[in-house]
């Protein structure tokens, strides 16, 4: 008999693209175990505050525990400075959570985005115990092995190791970096088999958060 785990791997993929004024978060819909789905309209993507949005793939479990202690620090947080949470306080936040975690982790692979103090787009990518790194496009889950090749391929970003340092955005206005994101997702399904049923992207401008809804492949 197979040991027990205290974890499990439910799949998925989440990409986060950032722009000049704006960030693209999406993420599919499929919920998996093993060879079985758990359902195909599970949503991965969570609002953490008016300008931070989170995707998780990983052990869902974890993930949704991992939400419910982010929105009561946030509470605590908008109780004591009367204002939400800017993104990249949200991006310390998240790495301080999972960091106090790291004997027994959150098994959550999480992608953050959203804009910054000066409205700029902005995507924070993690690892399991917290070490996260500001950057201008990102792959998590189950399907980041094949979306990142072909993120890099679209978007290069400049090196962190050059100096000076550059802008990590992208250079893709918003319908074209949702195009790239639905492209993306289109390519991954075909190939990954816990991606899938449908698309959810959020994207974060000026003007607030929309969402959008895309049909993926079933099988």
């Amino acid at each position: 008999m197979a040991n027990w785990s205290p974890y499990d791997n439910n799949g998925g993929t989440c990409v986060a693209i950032a722009g000049a004024n704006y960030c693209v978060i999406a993420a599919d819909t499929r919920m998996s175990t093993g060879y079985s789905i758990l359902t195909r309209d599970y949503s991965k993507i969570c609002k953490l505050a008016d300008k931070s949005v989170m995707a998780s793939s990983g052990f869902q479990a974890d993930v949704r525990a991992l939400q419910k202690v982010l929105a009561a620090r946030h509470s605590i947080y908008q109780h004591q400075h009367n204002k939400q949470m800017s993104c990249p306080a949200m991006a310390q936040l998240l790495s301080n959570t999972l960091y106090y975690k790291r004997f027994f982790p959150y098994y959550a692979f999480n992608v953050l985005g959203g804009l910054d103090n000066e409205g700029k787009g902005c995507v924070f990518t993690y690892d399991a115990v917290g070490s996260y790194e500001r950057v201008g496009y990102s792959a998590q889950g189950s399907g980041s092995t094949l979306i990142m090749p072909f993120l890099d391929n679209q978007l290069k970003s400049p090196s962190p190791l050059l100096l000076p340092a550059k802008d990590a955005v992208t250079p893709l206005s918003e319908p074209e970096a949702i195009d790239l994101v639905k492209t993306c997702f289109a390519s991954a399904t075909e190939r990954d088999i816990y991606t899938g049923d449908k698309l959810e992207i959020m994207v974060l401008n000026v003007d607030g958060i929309r969402c959008e809804y895309m049909e993926l492949r079933k099988d």
